[in-house]
């Protein structure tokens, strides 16, 4: 017996990135992982600056989220896994909210993914330019309303 209704979030190495999923080896290491009872889903994250490690508030170009999930929503699609965007984060900028709402545009068009979590919140985050953590947390203003809030 034991737990076989529970989803199974599993994670890969190299910060388990989004854009770097296929040539991190993680692809490779996970194309093989089965669940007879299929729920698993593979954890991700992205950030949308110019290294993928969410400490720039500016973002490549307003199409940067879609683009850095391509290839890992074509991976999941081909091996029939679901996604999972364990972090997500972006500066709250015109160009950063953009590049969100076009990674969730995209997540929600696929087919794969099953959902995704904002990177951060919590009161020790401060001033984080990602906190959205109320009643005033950086990114309430402009990143909240204007791209998360939608695919609530």
């Amino acid at each position: 017996a034991g737990a076989t209704t529970q989803l199974i979030l599993v994670e890969g190495t190299s910060w388990t990135g989004a854009w770097t999923w296929t040539s991190s080896g993680n692809a490779a290491a996970f194309a093989s992982l089965t669940d007879p009872n299929n729920n698993i889903a593979i954890e991700m994250h992205q950030y949308l600056d110019s290294d993928g490690s969410g400490t720039s508030d500016q973002c490549v170009s307003s199409t940067i989220g879609s683009e850095r999930i391509a290839d890992a929503t074509a991976w999941l699609k081909a091996h029939n896994f679901k996604g999972f965007l364990g972090e997500i984060g972006a500066g709250s900028n015109a160009n950063c909210i953009a590049a969100v709402q076009g990674a969730l545009c995209a997540m929600q068009q696929s087919g794969v993914w099953i959902g995704a979590l904002w990177w951060a919140a919590g009161p020790w985050w401060g001033t984080y330019f990602q906190s959205i953590e109320p009643p005033n947390g950086a990114a309430i203003p402009s990143m909240l309303p204007q791209a998360l809030i939608p695919f609530l």
